[in-house]
Order: structure tokens, then sequence, then C-alpha cells
């Protein structure tokens, strides 16, 4: 966030005047500002000054200058301000919303010390704190003020979290306390917090941590619990004043802090969990700053100074123009204000949650707000101003959006609907469905308030096409599903979500009722439908009709008008409903009944005198008739009897009607002599019951005021004897014997035999009862009856009237039971067959008629194959040894593997006909390998191979066809039957048959005769890959000549024949072709040259515009030229670039010369205007007339060569004379003495000199000495000699040349000395240049013969100071050349220094060289691999030096794979936190781990010290700007692994803590990512056998095992982890480069597996916990809910715990207390080293009693 100053509001005065306090209200509208002389000053949100107020003093009499205004805040309602005074009092004036209105104190608060700061967080809670160090709360509605807690330091400074619901309170000896009013859920400390250095008086509580600033320039970020985080020191800026000021921005993400000319602010770094603090704003003469406020919504912050200036700023990190209709300006990463350009209105939208807002967009007409967050979506409508914000978790910016709902809006993403009401922070609803179609939705919201009904919002949706679903959002329940059996196109609920309805493809309109989930059909072809607005009237289309539903409740009633076009729109305003009708070019207006619809709104609101009052208005219509039924059926069930009575008379319902009459007098009578409401009167009560055809009720009313007689007589009345007689039994009436005679007559009177029968029974007349069973025509109940009482079956008269009636009436199975019962077996068998009741007779059959068992068992089969319950069939049929038959009705039923079963026990061959059909099934069901085993025994080879063969399983197929086929056989079938798929066009599976017969040229054939030459291609690379290029050429010759240039063209490509390609396309006349080909294959080079072959074949304007068009013209006329085409290069350049045309006269000039054309060439180089080329021409074919010829025409200054060529070819010649000539006509002297030197002419060349080139003569005479002496016989002594000469004639430079051409290996005093006198020549005779020039020649000389000293005086007497001191450096006189660095050129003292360095590096002389430099000495111990000596010096240097080394050295270490000697490097050093040394710490651990053979308790002390190594890197990363980082988290997983791998060493040296080993090793594996897997689960198992607990053992070596096999395959793809479902123990582990036991003990284990499983006694079940979850993972299944791990075995924590120091250090009480006793008997010092440890790491043991000598 940046702050840009906007402008000043209160200008500065000269002296100092403080600006006491200042204010922002809530609502953003006021500003307030509270100066020097006590005024409160109120501005509006741009800034203006609106009004002021003068504050009062505690007492009038003490005068307005006894107090001064500490601080000052606006209510949440922004209409009150709080005002703190130093005399003891609190005023809270009231300033109205307007400006003007009267402001008036309406609260005051005295107190019994001075007022020092105060905040009003929340709605009539004023905190402040005093002096004498006690913060208090004032209640503005109570006017009463309390203690939230005391102190005894003086309160300097408030401050409120972000929602207002915890203060922090800073006081003068440093101390901030915390308190809640409500902690939210966060579980954060109350009380004393935190200390800082000095007094907080800048204090600030932003979101994620605590921000203190002070006196000792210092800004401190302290965490939640009070730790500091971050410290940011001023200290050493001078500028810099104490901070007296702090206002933390209403998002929590950045605080500014006042101090003196400057504004310090500091953002919150989410990503990185750190404050970074930004470019401070510095103001010149602002002078201190103290006051500080922020303007709510975080788009102003205004700074109040010393000197009573008021200056205010603009907050935001970036500003954006939304579509130009909307500004967005980002105040905070969590919060943004959203501005309508056009209208001016805001909406401040920001992120509860704190997190980052990362885009917004406005959508739904403008009108609607979305915004992404990574794990949160915020919505808002703009117009009404509600903001919600949902849990989102990362979706990837799929969602989509609709705003046609304008209370929720329904987001659709990955085939799920979600549901978010705006001003709800919560997902309303989410259900799964693919339909994303508005009007496939219908969302209603308390859009209609109810009697009785607080929470009403509903969902209706498509699951399918074809199903709606029903959601009540509020109850979380489905209401209904209702299933169509054709597509649904629209669907819509009322607005009290009561009634739906839908419409489908098939145009039918449809109403489902949600409460009764009754569907009924209105209407069909209904091509529009709509509720109407504020009601639940319908309106549709049906054709030509507008269709009115004024009573919904009554479907049936439908008023229905004619119209002539087509229904557009429904409009409801102004008490007038209009529906809109388009016909043709105009539009119609129908006006609905508005009376009717205020009847449905009359009923919803419960209004039924409205309601009935309206009715009588209406004529009697079937609409009136329904909405009648409606009032009388809601009357009744709110007991307005009388308007129910007055809807019975309208609707004709005369008896109602009566009814409701006596029921309404009865009521109105009790009314009068009892008085209230009569409607409660039992009577009454019961009568209405009784309309509602509830009779227990109504008997229940009377019974409850004992009215036996009443409710007898309702039930006489209504015939219901039954209940009449049990409520006369019940109550005893004496009446009871009459009621039933009565009762018995009535029945008889009305016909009713079966019920006289029942009461004949029950009285115990059976004989009487049958009479009536059988005159009621109920055979079967008088059978039961007469079966039940022997008496009855000794009457044979009786039975056989019974019998009679039963056969008659076809009830065979109850006549076979009467038969039985009587001992007539025969008939009751007979009765039993022709009754089907097969098992009754085969029972009655086995005791009465054995032989005839089996007979009956068939006919029961074949009864129930004709019944077509072939399942039961089956065993009959088998019973009956009818093994054909239950073969067919197996197959019937299906059962084929029961058909297969029982046909493999048949020995008869006439059954082998049923393997074909059951083989045929298989076949079907592509269980292949059972179909062709049932074939083969069927004897039907062939259909099996068919079988194989349909399927496209042809090596199946083939593998058959040889074991009973020749080869010939075998081939002839597969080619006939390729050739047949082949004439089906089955292509793929003919080629498959080719190649199963290894015949693939037939393939390659069928394709080519088929024109699929992909296919042709993709088999001659699999089986002739040599051929392939030449087939690709071919093939593409061919489609070229078929015109498939396109599919040539891929082959030549495929072919690498490109050229080819673009040949092709050049022939066609397909330059575009071309020329793509070129480009995209050939490269730059043969994409030039076909644009220009393209261009040459159009010729003219149209070749220009081509080559223009690829930038290539100038490349042509080049190409041209240079291709001898300069008929076509001239063209070109005609057309477009004239100036090349002498280039191309030059290039076609050159052109005819090469070919002997010689005046043509003349004639092309003078167009050039290269005349000079045409005489050079002649000249080299020696035409010397026509070269003079063309020159004094042409080129008149080329005429002195024509002579210089003449001359040469003269001196060539050996025609001296004659070529002289010609050399002095060209004014060449120099030539001419040149020619006769080459000819050893000296005499004829000092002759032309003298006479010529007199100035030349002695440099010719030298050159004349040179060539004598070169051929005369001169040695060292003539040079010496020659040398000397030179020296007295003064020649000095000469006699120098002479001395240092003195060569004579042999005698090296002589070269020294001639190479002493040429240096010293020089030195005293030559020229500065001349003299160096010479001594860089002598001085290596003499380096070479070791003369260091003489070499080094002559560069010091030339000033060639590097080449002396080099000198001196190769003789190793290292004093000298320092020397003379020193006291001649200072800048060569390092270069000296340097070569020393050097060349005790090369001479090995370490010891010496520390000394000089020390690190290149440590580099020498470190590639020496002298590693004690190297860290022993490293270490007389600084801690950064010492641990580069130490690094290097653990390095090379872990490279030999003396890992453990590494971290003792590391536990003897230290653990700096340099991220460069972080990989070499994971490495370190991770080749610890995988050590085999360490988890014994000899291993402690490694495990120890890496345990304490990582405790120690992680306290130095916690202190370091790697705190919280993720490597900071991974160490500290590797330290908690550390920890439990040295806990576990120790206690398995005691023997009473092997299970909490045990249960260590169980631990390691949820960190397997880390772990190698097959060691930890090998371990694990280990433990728990060891322990006894073989469930868990059992699990883990079984999984140890399946890792074993996947690392020997190389993957774990195809790992089991079912076993480890719900537990945190992890899936992706990395695979193991090699195992971690031995093939013996790996064998071991699979035995030992083999032999529990084999046992079963065991179940593959891992233990659980009270959580219903795995008892050693920390994760519960069913919440999620993750549990703290135990410091001590790694166990979840649950219950009883032990809790230390450290947050989130915890441990299992009863394996702590285990652990403790062990360590105190066994004395183990392994067991007391972890206990040390806990200590040091959790902060503390908790309180034991227990200590360790």
């Amino acid at each position: 966030m940046q702050l840009k100053y906007l402008k000043t509001l209160l200008i500065p005065q000269e002296g100092v005047a403080k600006v006491l306090c200042m204010a922002w209200a809530p609502n953003n509208t006021k500003f307030a500002v509270c100066t020097v002389d006590r005024v409160v000053l109120l501005y509006d949100e741009q800034g203006e000054k609106r009004d002021k107020f003068s504050t009062k003093p505690l007492d009038s009499k003490y005068g307005k200058d006894s107090y001064v205004v500490k601080d000052m805040a606006f209510s949440p309602d922004s209409t009150k301000i709080a005002i703190g005074q130093s005399d003891n009092i609190i005023f809270v004036y009231r300033i109205g919303e307007e400006w003007g209105d009267k402001k008036a104190i309406c609260n005051k608060f005295v107190q019994t010390s001075a007022v020092t700061c105060l905040l009003w967080p929340a709605e009539h809670a004023v905190v402040y704190g005093l002096v004498d160090g006690k913060v208090r709360l004032a209640n503005t509605q109570t006017n009463k003020s309390s203690t939230i807690y005391g102190t005894e330091s003086c309160v300097v400074s408030l401050a409120s979290n972000v929602s207002g619901k915890g203060i922090l309170s800073g006081h003068a000896d440093g101390t901030v306390v915390r308190y809640f009013f409500d902690d939210e859920g966060s579980g954060e400390s109350q009380g004393k917090l935190l200390t800082h250095p000095c007094p907080p008086y800048a204090l600030a509580w932003a979101a994620n941590s605590i921000m203190v600033g002070g006196c000792d320039k210092k800004v401190v970020a302290y965490g939640r619990e009070g730790h500091v985080l971050q410290t940011f020191d001023y200290g050493r800026d001078r500028t810099e004043r104490e901070f007296g000021v702090a206002a933390t921005s209403p998002s929590g993400q950045s605080v500014v802090f006042g101090s003196y000319d400057r504004l310090r602010v500091f953002n919150w770094a989410p990503r990185r969990g750190a404050w970074d603090e930004a470019k401070p704003k510095e103001i010149v003469n602002l002078y201190t700053i103290t006051s500080l406020a922020w303007k709510k919504d975080g788009s102003r912050l205004c700074a109040g100074t010393l000197c009573g200036g008021v200056e205010l700023f603009d907050c935001c990190l970036r500003r954006v123009i939304y579509k130009n209709k909307f500004e967005m300006t980002y105040v905070g990463l969590s919060q943004v204000i959203v501005r309508n350009l056009s209208t001016g209105t805001r909406v401040v939208l920001k992120s509860y949650y704190g997190y980052e807002i990362e885009e917004v967009k406005i959508m739904g007409k403008d009108r609607f707000l979305v915004a992404h967050t990574f794990d949160t979506l915020l919505l808002g409508d703009l117009l009404t101003n509600k903001l919600s914000e949902v849990p989102w978790p990362g979706s990837g910016g799929n969602e989509k959006f609709f705003f046609e709902n304008e209370s929720v809006c329904m987001i659709f993403n990955a085939g799920e609907l979600s549901l978010v009401e705006y001003s709800n922070n919560e997902i309303l609803g989410s259900v799964r469905t693919e339909f994303m179609n508005p009007h496939l939705i219908s969302v209603r919201l308390n859009e209609r308030k109810q009697r009785g009904v607080e929470d009403n919002k509903k969902l209706a949706y498509l699951i399918d096409i074809k199903t709606i679903c029903i959601v009540d959002l509020a109850g979380g329940c489905i209401l209904g599903t209702i299933s169509q059996n054709s597509k649904i196109d629209w669907l819509e609920l009322n607005e009290t979500g009561h009634k739906l309805l839908f419409r489908d493809k098939k145009l039918r309109l449809h109403l489902y009722d949600v409460d009764t989930g009754t569907k009924t059909t209105l209407l069909n072809f209904c091509s529009y439908v709509q509720w109407v607005p504020g009601s639940d009237v319908v309106v549709a289309q049906n054709r030509g009709n507008l269709c009115i539903w004024y009573s919904i409740d009554s479907p049936e009633s439908i008023t229905m008008f004619p119209i002539r076009g087509d229904i557009v729109d429904l409009e409801r305003a102004d008490q007038k409903t209009d529906v809109i009708v388009t016909e043709g070019v105009k539009t119609v207006t129908y006006t609905l009944d508005e009376g009717l619809i205020e009847f449905g709104t009359a009923i919803d609101d419960g209004d039924y005198d409205r309601a009935t009052a309206f009715l009588e208005t209406l004529e009697m219509s079937p609409e009136t008739e329904a909405m009648w039924k409606t009032l009388s059926k809601l009357a009744l069930e709110n007991h307005q009897l009388h308007i129910a009575e007055r809807c019975s008379a309208a609707l004709g319902d005369v008896s109602t009607l009566r009814f409701l009459h006596q029921t309404n007098k009865i009521a109105d009578k009790v009314s009068q002599e009892l008085g209230g409401d009569g409607t409660t009167f039992f009577q009454v009560q019961a009568h209405v019951a009784m309309l509602d055809k509830n009779f227990k009720l109504a008997e229940m009313h009377y019974m409850e005021q004992n009215s036996i007689d009443e409710a007898i007589e309702m039930y006489q009345e209504l015939h219901m004897w039954d209940d009449c007689i049990a409520v006369a039994e019940a109550k005893g009436h004496p009446e009871l014997d009459s009621l039933r005679g009565k009762h018995y007559q009535w029945l008889t009177e009305t016909g009713q035999d079966e019920k006289a029968g029942e009461v004949r029974e029950s009285e115990g007349d059976f004989q009487g009862a049958i009479n009536l069973y059988l005159k009621a025509g109920l055979p079967a109940k008088a059978a039961r009856l007469a079966i039940s009482h022997a008496e009855i079956t000794n009457n044979s008269d009786t039975v056989g009237r019974i019998a009679a009636s039963l056969i008659k009436g076809e009830f065979y199975e109850r006549a076979g039971d009467l038969y039985e019962t009587i001992r007539n077996n025969q008939r009751a068998l007979e009765c039993y067959c022709k009754g089907g009741a097969f098992r009754k007779a085969v029972e009655l059959a086995r005791l009465a008629f054995p032989a005839e068992v089996v007979k009956l068992e068939e006919t029961w089969g074949d009864y129930l194959v004709q019944q077509k319950q072939m399942d039961a069939a089956i065993n009959h049929f088998i019973e009956a040894g009818c093994s054909l038959k239950a073969i067919e009705a197996a197959i019937a039923a299906r059962q084929w593997k029961k058909a297969v079963h029982i046909l493999e026990l048949q020995e008869d061959s006439s059954a082998v006909k049923y393997y074909v059909k059951i083989a045929q099934y298989y076949a079907s069901m592509q269980d292949y390998e059972v179909a062709e085993q049932l074939f083969v025994k069927g004897g039907h080879l062939k259909d099996a191979i068919d079988m194989y063969t349909t399927a496209g399983r042809w090596e199946e197929a083939h593998k058959l066809a040889v074991e009973c086929m020749t080869e010939e056989e075998v081939m002839a079938l597969y080619i006939s039957r390729a050739q047949e798929l082949e004439r089906d066009g089955k292509f793929k599976e003919a080629e498959r048959l080719f190649a199963t017969v290894k015949q693939p040229d037939l393939a390659i054939t069928m394709y080519k005769k088929n024109r699929m030459f992909d296919d042709v291609i993709r088999l001659v690379a699999k089986h002739h890959p040599d051929l392939l290029t030449e087939t690709r050429v071919h093939l593409a010759k061919e489609l070229e000549a078929e015109s498939r240039f396109s599919e040539a063209e891929y082959h030549f490509i495929e072919a690498e024949e490109w050229k080819a390609a673009i040949h092709m396309y050049r022939v066609n006349d397909m330059w575009e072709e071309a020329y793509r080909v070129a480009k995209s294959h050939g490269g730059a080079g043969a994409q030039k040259q076909v644009a220009y072959l393209w261009a040459r074949s159009l010729g003219g304007e149209a070749a220009v515009k081509l080559l223009n068009k690829f930038g290539l013209l100038e490349y042509a006329i080049e190409f041209a030229s240079n291709n001898f085409s300069f008929d076509f290069a001239f063209d070109l350049a005609r057309l477009s670039n004239k100036e090349k045309i002498p280039e191309i006269h030059l290039k076609h000039a050159i052109f005819l010369e090469d070919e002997g054309k010689f005046p043509e060439a003349e004639v092309e180089f003078i167009k050039a205007g290269k005349p000079k080329e045409a005489v050079l021409m002649y000249i080299h074919n020696k035409d010397w007339a026509s070269a003079q010829r063309v020159a004094e025409g042409h080129d008149p200054d080329t005429v002195p060569e024509i002579l210089v060529s003449q001359a040469k070819f003269c001196f060539e010649q050996k025609d001296f004379l004659k070529a002289e000539a010609f050399l002095l006509r060209a004014q060449r002297p120099e030539l001419a003495v040149k020619y006769y030197k080459d000819a050893d002419l000296w005499s004829d060349a000092m002759r032309i000199c003298k006479e010529y080139l007199p100035n030349k003569l002695s440099i010719l005479q030298e050159e004349y000495e040179e060539e004598t002496s070169k051929k005369g016989i001169r040695g060292v002594g003539g040079l010496l000699e020659q040398a000397k000469e030179w020296e007295q004639s003064g020649e000095h430079s000469r006699a120098v040349e002479c001395y240092l051409k003195v060569k004579d290996d042999s005698n090296a005093a002589l070269m020294e000395k001639c190479w002493m006198k040429a240096a010293e020549l020089s030195i005293k005779f030559l020229s500065g240049d001349r003299a160096v020039e010479v001594i860089r020649l002598v001085g290596p000389q003499l380096t070479k013969l070791e003369k260091y000293n003489a070499a080094a005086e002559l560069y010091l007497n030339m000033n060639l100071i590097k080449e002396a001191i080099d000198v001196f450096i190769e003789g190793q006189e290292w004093n000298k050349a320092k020397r003379v660095a020193k006291e001649l050129e200072p800048r060569y003292e390092d270069y000296v220094d340097h070569k020393y360095k050097e060349h005790l590096k090369n001479q090995g002389k370490v010891d010496s060289l520390v000394g000089v430099d020390v690190m290149a000495a440590l580099d020498m111990y470190a590639e020496r691999g002298q590693w004690e000596k190297c860290l022993e010096t490293a270490s007389k240097q600084n801690f950064k030096i010492l641990h580069k080394y130490v690094a290097l050295y653990a390095s090379h270490l872990i490279k030999v794979e003396d890992t453990p000697k590494a971290l003792q490097l590391y536990v003897q050093h230290g653990a700096p936190p340099n991220p460069q040394n972080f990989n070499i710490y994971k490495r370190l651990f991770l080749d610890l781990i995988n050590l085999p053979d360490t988890d014994g308790p000899e291993s402690y002390r490694m495990w120890a010290d890496l345990r304490d190594f990582l405790l120690q890197l992680c306290e130095n990363m916690s202190r370091s700007a790697e705190a919280n980082s993720p490597a900071h988290e991974d160490f500290e997983q590797m330290l908690l692994i550390a920890n439990y791998y040295a806990t576990r060493s120790a206690t398995k040296g005691v023997a009473q803590l092997v299970s909490l080993a045990a249960k260590l090793s169980v631990s390691l594996l949820r960190h397997t990512e880390l772990v190698p897997a097959d060691k930890a689960f090998y371990e694990a198992g280990l433990a728990c056998r060891a322990v006894g607990w073989e469930n868990m053992a059992f699990i883990f070596f079984n999984h140890f095992l399946d890792l074993c096999d996947a690392v020997d395959e190389g993957t774990l793809d195809a790992l089991d982890h079912s076993d480890f479902l719900d537990t945190d123990i992890p899936f992706e582990v990395p695979v193991p480069t090699k195992l971690c036991v031995t093939d013996t003990q790996r064998e071991q284990i699979r035995d030992w597996v083999l032999m529990v499983s084999m046992d079963n006694r065991l179940e593959q079940v891992l233990p659980r916990d009270e959580r219903n979850s795995y008892e050693a993972s920390l994760v519960a299944a069913n919440t999620g809910l993750r549990s703290l791990p135990c410091v001590l075995t790694g166990y979840p924590v649950l219950r009883d715990k032990i809790e230390f120091s450290s947050v989130g250090k915890v441990a299992i009480k009863k394996d702590w207390n285990k652990f403790l006793v062990a360590t105190k008997t066994t004395h183990s010092s392994e067991c007391q080293d972890v206990l040390k440890f806990i200590s040091h790491w959790c902060g503390g043991l908790p309180a034991s009693g227990f200590s360790f000598s």
C-alpha cells in the first residue's frame, strides 16, 4: 500500500498547536478533529468542513483551560461522539445524522483519575484507560461504568482488533494486556501478553500480529501469543525520532506509524507470513505526528501534527477503471472499494478472513459483484449493498454465475450447483446437476410471509432431464422427487414453495403439490406459462387460448379467453395485472380480474372475512365454486365455523350446512353462557372432528368430558357398531347386551352375513357361523373354522357341504387341507394337485403314497415351468431324475453354471446338443475361455473358431485352429476369412487375420487396392522398413498422377523428398503450394529460389508485385544476374529498381568477357559506367591497341596503367629498353628501379635512381650492401667490424642493428656484450621509441641467460617498471620486486603479492601461504584432504569462513558415505541457518535414516546427535529470515522424526518400555515421504510382533512384502493401500532404490505372514479408538479433525494429556508416567537424556516431583 497526499484539511500554525485526537465515523460520512483549543471540527468525506462544537469541562467553575481532550471515538451508528478528558470525565455528545443537527450531551461518566485513551468498539460499550492503570467499560444504555481489569501502570494506548471483539492496552511499564469480549473461536489467551522495552505509545492490532512502537526508534511485530516475529530498528537513522502514534487499516493488512516528518507504512505479506516495509512518506516541516485516523472503508488516512495541521492521504495499492463504469480502489490486499462513476454510490468489498482479493468482476447487468480469493468467493448486490463471502477452495476459475434471482446467486462448477444468498456468509445449499439453464432451476427464499413459517427456502432443479428434485434449503431435506416420461424444459415454484409448475418437451403443463406429493396435468400444447407475481394465480397459453387458474388448489377450475397472438410478458403493478400479447405487429393487453387474484392474497394472509366479503360479490361459476371450497377448507382448519357455514351455504352443501348450523348454535350458546370462545367447547370440537371424519378424536373429546352416551349415539348414527360396542364395553355400559342385539339385527337386515358370522363365531356358535359363512359365499372361512374345531369335522354332512363349496369356488388347496384333516388322503392329494399345492401333495405322498413322489416331483416341475418359475423347477426335475428337463429349465432360467454342472454329470449323448446353447451364451457374455471349453466338449470346434474370429481374438482362434487343422488349411481359412472381411469393409480385422498367418504383403496389397495409403505406409514401416522411403515416393507419384497433390506432398515430405514436392507443384503451376513447402521444409534458400522461379513464370509487373510481397525483389535481381538471366534481371530493374541497371550491365559484361565476346563486353562495361574494367580486360588479353582506344575515349586516367602493363610485358620478354621507355612515359621511374633490381641489374637500377629518384639513392645503396653481404661470406667477426665502423661514423642506428644481428650460441659472453652494447647505444643516441623497442628485444634475451639484474636495470632505465618487476619475479628476487613496486609504482604491489601467492601455491608451501592469504591456504588444505588442518585454521577466522569449510568437509564425507562423521562435524561446530547448507542437512538426515540396523539401543547416541543438531538448526532458523519458511517447516518435520528415532532407541534398551518403542515405530509410518517406506513397515512389523500386536504386525509385514515386490518392479503404481484408507499413512511415497533387508530376512517375513494367514485367527483390520478411527492416525476419519501427536510416542493425544509450555507440545499422560517411572527405576542414561531434550524442546517439563541427580 502507498500513501498519496490529497489535501490539507487544517492549515498548520507557526507554533505548537497540537492536534489532540481525530476519528472517522463508521459510516464513512463524518470526520472529527479535536484542536488544541478543545473544539471539535466536523468534516464530510470529501474533506470539507461542515460543522463544529466546543467541549466542556467537568465543572464550569474550573474554566476551559482546566483540561485537555485525550481521545475521542464515534459510536458504531455514527450519531454520537465519546470524548475522554484529563479532568476525570467522559462526555458522550449526540451529533445527529444530518449536518446542523443540534449537539447535546447524552451521557457522562465521571472517573477517579484522568482518562488517557478510549475506544467505542460495540453498541453502548465505550472502553477507556485511566492514569491509575485501570481499563474500564462505560455502558451508554445504563449510564454505568465497570472495571474490566486493573494494572499498576498508567494506560498509554488502546487498540482493538479488526472485528472490534478484542482490545489491547499498552501501559507505561511496557506491558501490553489483551482482553476479549468474544474470542471468535480463536482460542487465543487473555491477560498480560508481552512486555515491550519501552512504553508502547504506538500500538496497533493488525489481522495477523501486533505491532508496537515507542521512544527506542524500533517497531516490533509480535505474534498472536506475544513472541517476537520481526524487528525494524531505526536507531542508526539520525533523522528518525520516537514513534508516538500508530493506526491499523480496517482490513488489518497495513499499519502506519507516525514519527517526526515521516509516516512509515508496513504491509503484511501473506505468502511470506511477514511484514514488508513500504517506502516511507516523508514530508519536510511536517514535524511530529500526534494523531492518526483511518477511514473505515480504508481509502483515506488523516494525520494530525504538533503544529495543528491535518493532512489527508489517499491509501491504495492500485486503482482500476472497469468497463468505464466503475472505479475499483484496492485499499488493501483484502479490501476493495467499488464506486459507480455515474451515480457515485460506493460498496466496500472486504474479505472477512483477511485473504487477498485477486480479481473483481461486475456482472449481471452491472448490478452484481464477483471476486475471488485463494480460498473464498465474494459476492455482492450493488443495489441493496448486500455482500457475502463463502468458502470456495480453488476451483480453477471455471464457474458460471447466474443472477436471474435477485436474492440468490446460482453458481455452476464441475456439475455442481451452489446457491449463495446475498448477505449470508454460508453456502445456502449445493446439489449435483448438469443442467445450467435458469429456466430449469427455481429458487424461492422467503418471498411471501406465511403464518407460522419463519424460514421458507426451497429449490427445484433437475437431477436428470426427466427427473425433478425439490429441496428444503432451510431444513436440508428432500421434499419430493418427480419422474416424468419425457424431457422437462421449464419449471417454476410458486412464491411460497408449496406448488411447482413444470412443462415437458411435449408442451404438457403439470402441477405438483409439494405438501401432498400429488401431480396433476393442467394443460396440453402449452407455449407460455407464468405465476402472477405476489399470488398463486397461474397464466398460461394453449394454442389460441389464454388460460388462467385463479385458484390453483382446484386445477379443474380454469378460465379461458381466446387470443390471436402469443403471450410475451406478464406485468403486475398498482393493483393491476396485465398479460401482454403480440398480435402480428401490434401489442394487446389483457387485464386479469384483480379481485380473484386478491382473494388468493387474502387467503395467504389469513384474512378469511375479507375473502368471504370478496366472494359474495361474485356470481357462482366454476372458479368461484373452487374458491368457496378452498375458503371452506381453510376456515374449518382454523375453527372459523361461521365462515365455513357461509361457504357450505354458497356451495349448496345442505347436510354440512345443517350440521355446521347446529355446531354454531352450540358454540354461540356456550359463548353467551360461559363467555370466551365457544369453539373450544368439547361438543363443538367433537363436531369439527366429525366433519373432518376423525371420529376417534371426536370420541376422545366426549370421553374426556365423560359424555359416554353422546359418543355411543354418534357411533350409532354413523352405524359404526364395532366402535360403539367397544366404547360400551370399555365403560361397562348397562345397555351393552341390547346394543349387541341391535348390532346383529342390523347386520342380518342389511345382508352382512360375513360380519354376522364373525359375531356368531365370537359368541361361540360355530355351526351358525359356518352356515352364515357359506351363505355369504365364503367357504374358505368356513373351512378354517371347521379345521380348527374337531366337533365340526366329525359332522360329515357339514364337511361335505364345505368341501363342495370350496371345490366349486376352486379353493382346491383349502379343500385338500379339509380332506387331509378327515384323513381322506386320496381326495386330498387330488385337490392339492388341482390347486397347484404340490409341496403339500409331496409331503402327503411321502406319508401315504411313496410310489407317487417321483411322478409328483416331475409334475411339480412341469407346473412351475408353466408358471415361468424356471429356477424353482430345476431341482424338482433333478429329484424326478428328468435331467434333460432340468437342463432345459436351467437354460430357460439362465442358470448357466447349474446347466453346465448337470450337463457334465450326464452320460447320455443326447445331452450334447445343449453345450452349443450354453457356449453361445458365454460367447455373448465375452467369457470366451468357458465358451471355448463348451464348444469343444460339444464337438463344435468350428463354432469356437468363429466365435474368436468374430470377437477379433485372432491369436486364440489361430491357436485353436492349429490344434485341429493343417497349416495350409489354417492359412486358407484365415485368408478366405480376411478376404470376406475386406469385402465387408472391415480392413483392420482383415489385416489382423493376414498378420496372424504371417502374410503382411497381402494386407499391404489390400490397403493399396483400396487406396488406404496410410495403412500401406504403416505396414511397410513395420515389415519392410528398408523399402519405406521408396514406397512413399512411389505412392506420392501415383497420387500426383491422380492430381491428389496434398496427399502426394505428405508422402514426399515423409520420404524427405521435399524437392520432389516442390517440383510437382511447379510442374502443375501451383506456385503457392510450392512456396509453402519450400518455406516449411527447404529453409530460407529454397524459399527464396521458389519465389524467384514463381516470379519468373509470371514476368513483368506481376513478378515485381510478388517479389515485393515477399521482400525478395533485390534478391531476385541479384539471383537473376548471377545465374545469367540478364533479360529477366533487366525487366525487374527497369520496373522497380533502376539503380540496379548499371550493376546488371557490369555482371553481363563480366559474363561476356568470360565467354570471349570482348567487343560486346566492352559495350556493357561502358554502359555500366566501368570503362576501366574494359581497359583491364584488353590489358589482360594483351590487346594494347584496344585498351589504348577505350582509355583515351572513356578513361584517360588509365593510360599510364596501360604503359606500365606493356612495360611489365617487355621486361618479361627481356626487352629492357622498350620497357624502360614505357615506364618513363608513364612517369613511373620507381617501377623501373624495382624491375632492374628484380632482374639483378643493380647498375641500371642505380642509374635510373640517380637520374630520376636521387633522394632514394642511399636506401638503394644499403639494399645493395645487404644483398652483397648475404651473398658474401661474412661471419660474426665481420658483423662486429661493420658495427664498429657504423658506430665510428656516427651511424648509431645501423650499428645497433649490426650488434643485434650477431648470433653465436656457443659464446654467451659475446652475445651478452653485443646486446648490452646495442642497448647502450640505443639509450644514448636513438629516439625514445626506437630505444624502447631495442630494450624490449634485448631484455628477454638477457633473461634467458639468467642475467636478471642486468635486464631489470635496462628496463628501469627506460621506465618499463612492469617488465622490470616481471624479470625480478622470474628470477625469484621477491624483495627486489617488492621494493621496485613500492618505490616506483605502488599499484603493482598487489600484483607482486598475487604472483608470490601463486609461487607458494605451486611450490606447495601452504604454511607460508597462511601468513599471506588465508583463504587460498584453506582452499589448498581442502584440495589436499588435510581437513583437520583446514578446520583448525578456519576456526581462527570468522564463523562464516569456518562453516564454509565445514560444509565442504561434510559434503566430502557424505560423498564417501561417512555420514555419521559428517553429523559429528555439525554437532561440534553448530548448525547455521544458511540456505546454501540446507541440501547438506537434508542429505545428512536422509542418509542416516537409510542406514541399516540402527534401531537398537546402541544407536541412541547417533540419533540423539541428529535430533540435537536439528533442534539447534530449527532454533537458529526461527531467529533468522528463514523463520516460517517451507524449509523451516521441513526441518521441523525432520526434527520430529529424529526425536522418534532417538526415543525409540532409548526405550528399546528398557524392557518396561518395549510397547512405547512399538508405538514409535508405528508413528513413523505417517512420515514415509521421508523415512524409507520398506524400512518403516519392516521395523513397525517387527516391533508390533515383539509386543504381541499381531493384527498390526500382519498388516505391516503384508504391506512390506508388497513394497518389496513393487521395488523389484520399479513402480509403486499397483500397490494396494486399502488397509490404510482413512488413516494419515501416505500413499504417494518415493520408491526405495534398494531394500533394507536381505533376501533371507524377506523370506522369513513372507513365511510368517503365510503361516498367520493360513491360521485364520487374525483379522486384517487396524485397531480403532473412541473416534472410530485408526488408533495411531492423527486425523479423525469421520470429522477430519487433527489431533496433536504425543512428543513421546507420536500417537494422537485425545483425553488425558500432559501439556507443555510450548504451543502444540503434549503427551499422553499414561505413556508419560510410564516413561518417567521406567527412567527412575532403571536409571537409564538414554531415557534421562530424552527427558532433558523434551524439557529443552517443549519449554520445560511439567511438575512431577521427579528429578535426576
